[in-house]
């Protein structure tokens, strides 16, 4: 039984170790402000997203955010998702799963299905950069988006200075920045919210 245990520790670790995780402190308007963690298993089927953003005003939490979700992926396609969401007191459960006549997306508001292959904002892959339309894990918003490369950057990156390519995003009340690593790697996020403030997104 030892042996055993000893032998399901050795695969966990060796799970952990080659499992891909992007842990990011978030700012406001340069404020720290939380942090939101990618985590996604070695076969890249598997991903979990966890947000906390807390914003102090005079040390009065003047907002709150938790955003905790699972993803299951088929290649490039989403297999299923559950996301739950606590903005600022307003509670949301997204849920959708691939079945027979589509991807069937459910949410407090309504029932949806669309195309059988679809995807998230999932920065973490580089083939999001070529999607049209993407799903959003807090609304459940099947939502249009303009992507388009800016070009070549230097920038920051945990005290270092990297070479990073550029990309916008458009949709819906969105307006994202990405920078990825010449081998596509996600380095950086930076978010305009429609009231004019500045979200960054930094790797720990």
């Amino acid at each position: 039984m030892k042996k055993l245990t000893l032998f399901l520790a050795l695969i966990l670790i060796s799970q952990m170790a080659n499992a891909e995780e992007w842990a990011f402190n978030v700012f406001l308007d340069k404020k720290p402000t939380g942090e939101h963690i990618f985590s996604l298993n070695d076969a890249r089927d598997t991903l979990s997203s966890k947000a906390k953003f807390d914003v102090k005003l005079l040390f009065i939490n003047a907002y709150k955010y938790l955003h905790n979700s699972h993803e299951s992926w088929q290649g490039e396609c989403l297999n299923s998702i559950e996301a739950n969401t606590n903005d600022n007191g307003e509670k949301s459960v997204v849920t959708g799963k691939l079945e027979s006549q589509g991807f069937v997306v459910n949410t407090p508001k309504a029932k949806q299905t669309l195309p059988a292959c679809i995807m998230t904002f999932a920065y973490w892959n580089p083939k999001m950069l070529s999607q049209s339309q993407l799903l959003n894990p807090q609304t459940g918003e099947y939502l249009e988006v303009k992507i388009t490369q800016v070009g070549k950057e230097q920038i920051e990156v945990r005290g270092k200075t990297v070479d990073a390519e550029h990309y916008k995003v458009i949709a819906k009340k969105m307006n994202i920045d990405l920078w990825y690593s010449p081998d596509k790697d996600w380095l950086a996020l930076r978010s305009t919210t429609p009231e004019g403030r500045i979200i960054n997104y930094k790797l720990k």
